[in-house]
């Protein structure tokens, strides 16, 4: 298979985004970055995932590996032929390389990742010729939403540091001064 990268969305595209961005409020409800994947094949989920390295204390369990787990515990084999990754933002590094070994179709994501994605913003490498496998690509499909999940989620991180930092900072007002 040839590598296509491909900015129009297929007929579905929207459709599994948004079962991807409702995988991405879990990530969110566990304080986790709020990402989501699901894998389809034939028209039907086979696995999905959320981000959860935080909460499951593992580096690894990125959206995009867990669906990637969930799909091949699912299917009985690790290698998911046929099937297509939908995920709310641009895969890094880690994640285009399980990608490239499970085998997968085709990756469809939502906004790009300009500080580590792997396909497209800071690297293009599921188009390196090395591969052993090749990966087609959709890149922006409900990109709005999908950005403006993950910018909310981190104003709100901000909000909350900045509130915890007033709450311990000291009290301007009452003592403290000489006589």
């Amino acid at each position: 298979m040839e590598t296509t990268s491909v900015m129009t969305p297929d007929v579905d595209d929207e459709r599994w985004m948004r079962a991807a961005l409702a995988l991405a409020e879990r990530a969110a409800a566990l304080g986790e970055v709020p990402v989501g994947a699901v894998v389809v094949r034939d028209g039907e989920v086979i696995g999905e995932g959320w981000n959860q390295p935080i909460s499951g204390q593992d580096p690894t369990a990125h959206a995009e590996i867990m669906a990637l787990r969930d799909a091949a515990r699912r299917v009985g084999n690790y290698r998911l032929v046929d099937a297509d990754l939908y995920v709310t933002i641009e895969p890094c590094t880690m994640c285009a390389g399980a990608i490239v070994h499970a085998r997968i179709r085709r990756v469809v994501f939502g906004a790009s990742e300009p500080k580590a994605g792997a396909l497209v913003s800071r690297q293009s490498l599921l188009d390196e010729p090395w591969l052993n496998h090749r990966v087609s690509w959709t890149g922006g499909v409900l990109a709005e939403h999908c950005s403006e999940r993950i910018s909310a989620f981190f104003r709100a991180r901000r909000e909350e540091r900045r509130r915890q930092r007033q709450l311990q900072a000291p009290s301007s007002e009452g003592g403290g001064g000489l006589g």
